[in-house]
């Protein structure tokens, strides 16, 4: 037990480093990687607190942590849109983008939501350290092997839906990666099954921003010239995660 916790604990001090170095990036606005950086490793966070619900502090970090993903997903959204018009031929229509984010890195690494984030990880370790001297994490590698288990289950019952939501099964890939990811000790995903894992996340990333685009061109104009082929990208990129899903139902899961 006091090997976990000090891994718990270990990690939570990697990850808040990270968070740092991505906020001293993001003041800097040289770096076109620190918001995405920021956003994995506040993923990370989440994945690595889920199966810790119940336990003091943990609320108040998983709400930080929502915090920080909610102010920083329209901003992200928008880059990724700035980045393939340019290399789709529409320098114009992604300088105009680009210029919605001017500022925007720099609010967020000043922003009240990512102190906070800051500050409560940063004593977080002491409230695990509190817990454990209380005997509440008794019994917690079995209480995170259940998590874990139950996030497989929850994805393979989506897989086994065949009318199942891209977008939820995207989110479910995810959760059973970084899961896996935060505890290695008590998750251990065989390679191959992990790459399908990545291959259907990647084709359902793609499907995503092609759904979401075509969604924001019925809102903004000066995009309409890229309905058409973003239209052909989503039925491709439908098929090509609805391939991808197939192998990865096809995978034994070993934890379900």
């Amino acid at each position: 037990m006091s090997d976990l916790v000090d891994r718990i604990v270990v990690n939570c001090l990697r990850l808040e480093v990270r968070l740092l170095a991505c906020q001293a990036r993001l003041q800097a606005e040289t770096d076109p990687e620190a918001l995405h950086d920021l956003r994995t490793t506040v993923r990370r966070l989440r994945s690595l607190l889920r199966p810790l619900r119940g336990l003091p502090g943990v609320v108040q970090l998983e709400m930080s942590a929502s915090q920080v993903g909610v102010l920083t997903t329209p901003l992200r959204d928008l880059e990724v849109l700035a980045a393939h018009l340019e290399q789709h031929g529409h320098p114009a229509l992604a300088t105009r983008r680009l210029k919605q984010l001017a500022g925007s890195y720099e609010r967020v690494a000043d922003s009240t939501e990512l102190s906070q984030l800051l500050m409560i990880l940063d004593v977080f370790p002491r409230f695990l350290r509190a817990s454990q001297r209380e005997g509440l994490l008794r019994g917690l590698r079995g209480r995170i092997g259940a998590v874990l288990a139950k996030q497989w289950k929850a994805l393979h019952k989506a897989l086994s839906d065949p009318g199942h939501d891209r977008h939820e099964v995207r989110l479910l890939i995810k959760r059973v990666r970084y899961g896996a990811e935060a505890y290695p000790e008590l998750e251990s995903i065989p390679a191959g099954l992990m790459n399908r894992l990545k291959d259907a996340q990647k084709a359902l990333g793609e499907w995503h921003d092609a759904w979401q685009w075509l969604l924001q061109a019925e809102q903004q104009p000066d995009l309409q010239p890229c309905i058409e082929q973003w239209r052909a990208t989503l039925k491709r990129s439908e098929k090509r995660a609805d391939r991808a899903l197939v192998k990865l139902s096809a995978a034994r899961f070993s934890r379900v």
